[in-house]
C-alpha cells in the first residue's frame, strides 16, 4: 500500500478479549501470584523483580538469537521469512503463543510494527512476557491510527518516504519483526549481534542498537 499505515489482515481476527488464551493465562498467573504471596512463599518485591527480569531480559533473548542468526545466515533468514514457525522451532523456541509465527522483515523502504487491537496476543516463546504498554488501550488504538506518531514517542524517527505497515496479531498468528542489521557489524558473531537486538525492535516500536551502544536485548520503553 502507498499510504503510511497499512493495517494488514492476512488472517481473520475472530478472537475477543474474553476468548483469547493470553488473558486466560494472565488470570492464572495472577491467581498463582496471590496464592504464593498469601502462603508467604514469596515476597511481593521479589516476585516483581522476577517478572521484570523475564519480561525485559530472559524472554527477549530467544528472539534476539533468532534475529542474530538471520543476520548472519542467509539461508536461515530466508527460511525464517518463508516458514517462521519451523525456523524458530529449529532453535528450540516453541510452545503456546508461538505455534504459528510469521516473520516481517524491515527494509530501508518498509518498517513493520505489530499490535493486537482486541487484546494482547504476543509471541511468548521468542519475546517473553508482553510489556504493559503493549496491552494498553492507547497503544492498541493509536498504533493503527497514528503509527508514525507512536513511533516518535518511542524515539523512532523514520524518513518520510518509509512505508509503515501495521500488523494485527491474532490468537492464530503472531509476528516477529526482523529489524534491519546495524551498519558496521560485519565482523560480529551471533552472540555479539544478539546484544544489539532489542525487544522493541522485534515488535517494531524500536530499532536495533548500533555497535558499542549501551543496552541489551531487553531494550525498549518501560
Amino acid at each position: 500500500m502507498s499510504h503510511d499505515a497499512s493495517h494488514e489482515h492476512e488472517h481473520d481476527h475472530d478472537h475477543d478479549h474474553e476468548g483469547s488464551v493470553l488473558p486466560e493465562m494472565d488470570l492464572r498467573v495472577r491467581a498463582l501470584e496471590s496464592l504464593l504471596i498469601e502462603k508467604g512463599y514469596v515476597e511481593p518485591k521479589a516476585l516483581d523483580v522476577l517478572m521484570d527480569t523475564y519480561e525485559h531480559k530472559v524472554g527477549p533473548r530467544n528472539g534476539a538469537r533468532v534475529v542474530a542468526k538471520a543476520w548472519r545466515d542467509a539461508a536461515f533468514r530466508q527460511w525464517l521469512l518463508d516458514d517462521a514457525t519451523a525456523a524458530i522451532a529449529s532453535l528450540g523456541f516453541t510452545g503456546r503463543q508461538g505455534e504459528h509465527m510469521v516473520a516481517l522483515e524491515n527494509t530501508p523502504g518498509v518498517h513493520n510494527m505489530v499490535v493486537c487491537t482486541l487484546c494482547s496476543c504476543y509471541p511468548w516463546p521468542v519475546l517473553g512476557l508482553p510489556p504493559i504498554w503493549y496491552k494498553s488501550a492507547p497503544y492498541r488504538s493509536r498504533a493503527v491510527i497514528d503509527p508514525r506518531g507512536v513511533l516518535a514517542e518511542f524515539g523512532v524517527a523514520l524518513p518520510d518516504g518509509t512505508e509503515i505497515r501495521v500488523w494485527d496479531s491474532t490468537a492464530e498468528v503472531r509476528y516477529l519483526v526482523l529489524p534491519m542489521r546495524p551498519a558496521n557489524t560485519e565482523a560480529l558473531g551471533e552472540d555479539e549481534l544478539a546484544v544489539l537486538v532489542t525487544r522493541d525492535s522485534m515488535i517494531g516500536t524500536g530499532l536495533a542498537l548500533a555497535p558499542n551502544t549501551p543496552g541489551s536485548a531487553s531494550g525498549g520503553q518501560p
